[in-house]
C-alpha cells in the first residue's frame, strides 16, 4: 500500500471517531457495508472514487476535503506545492486520477486536477458536494457532465459552475483522455 493510501484510511477512521460514529452508523449513512469500511480503514481494500464520495457525504465533509487531509497527513506544508510534491491518487476502479495542485494550507480554495479514462464513469450522491461554489474547467478532452437529470457535454476550454447539490456522474464519451480542473471554495465552519 502506498503512503497516501495508508494515509487515507487513517484520515478516514480519525474523522469517524472525531463525529463518534460507529462503523455501523457510518455503514447506515453511507450505504456502505461495516465490513467495506473496515477493511479501508485497515488498509486492507483500496477504496474507490464512488466509495470515498459516499463515505465523505455520510461524514459531512467533500471528497476533497478527506482526500486532502489524508494529503496534509504527511507534513506538507506552506505556500507552494511543486509539482513533483502534488500527491496523486488513482481509483482502483477506473482509473480516474486526482492530482491535489494547492498547497497544503488552510486556505477555502482548493484545486485539483483530474484525468478521466476513456469511457470511464464515476458517479457521486449529492451529500459529497457540502462546499459554497465549485466550477470544472475541461483542460483536454470531452466531458459529459450530469447534474441529476440535467446533462451538460463539455469540451475543451468550457468551464461550468455547478448548481445545488445533486446526485453527478462525469463520464468521458471520447477514445481520448479527459483532464479537467476542479476549482471549489469550502465553506468554512
Amino acid at each position: 500500500m502506498d503512503q497516501l493510501s495508508a494515509s487515507l484510511a487513517a484520515t478516514l477512521q480519525a474523522a469517524r471517531h472525531d463525529r463518534d460514529l460507529s462503523v455501523n452508523a457510518l455503514a447506515e449513512r453511507s450505504g456502505v457495508s461495516r465490513a467495506m469500511i473496515g477493511k479501508i480503514e485497515r488498509g486492507e481494500a483500496q477504496p474507490t472514487a464512488v466509495l470515498l464520495g459516499r463515505l465523505s457525504g455520510a461524514l459531512g465533509m467533500t471528497l476533497s476535503e478527506l482526500v486532502a487531509r489524508a494529503e496534509r497527513s504527511d507534513g506538507d506544508e506552506g505556500r507552494v506545492r511543486r509539482t513533483a510534491d502534488q500527491p496523486v491518487w488513482t481509483d482502483p476502479a477506473t482509473g480516474y486520477r486526482r492530482r491535489a495542485v494547492s498547497p497544503g494550507t488552510d486556505s477555502p480554495l482548493e484545486l485539483v486536477e483530474v484525468e478521466l479514462p476513456p469511457g470511464a464513469s464515476v458517479s457521486y450522491p449529492a451529500d459529497a458536494y457540502i462546499f459554497k461554489t465549485q466550477q470544472l474547467w475541461v483542460l483536454s478532452g470531452r466531458l459529459r457532465f450530469h447534474e441529476g437529470e440535467l446533462a451538460h457535454d463539455l469540451d475543451a476550454g468550457d468551464c461550468i459552475e455547478l448548481g445545488v447539490p445533486s446526485p453527478t456522474t462525469f463520464h468521458n464519451p471520447s477514445t481520448a483522455v479527459c483532464r479537467y480542473l476542479v476549482a471549489l471554495v469550502k465553506t468554512r465552519s
